[in-house]
């Protein structure tokens, strides 16, 4: 089994995705495809995307949940944590040595955390 997709809550969908768009714009993932609730960026063998709750409940973030990003280098690691906090997204742990990886912690525009490494 392998992990296939990842979907993160979003209360304004138009802001989400320029976020996601900025935030991607020099790495793998591209935006595929997009629907009035959803929208998805496709990497190799992974999808991540932002979607308003289907339930049409405000969309809130998980204590406790986190989606990590390998990015392949320390640099890349810098460079979407600055870009993350430029955006508007908040930090959560400035990028450095943490145990076996090197990594870096940021919230979203809707205040779902997103990590780093390499």
């Amino acid at each position: 089994m392998k992990m296939s997709y990842t979907v993160l809550g979003t209360n304004n969908m138009e802001a989400a995705v320029t976020f996601y768009n900025a935030l991607f714009e020099q790495t793998p993932p591209k935006q595929v495809f997009t629907t009035i609730r959803m929208t998805f960026w496709q990497f190799e063998y992974f999808a991540f995307a932002v979607a308003i709750p289907f339930d049409e409940e405000a969309a809130t973030h998980g204590n406790g949940t986190m989606i990590g990003f390998d990015v392949g280098s320390i640099d890349d690691v810098k460079r979407l944590h600055k870009k993350a906090i430029e955006l508007g997204g908040s930090c959560e742990g400035e990028p450095n040595q943490k145990g076996p990886r090197f990594s870096g912690y940021v919230r979203d525009l809707d205040k779902n955390k997103l990590c780093f490494f390499e």
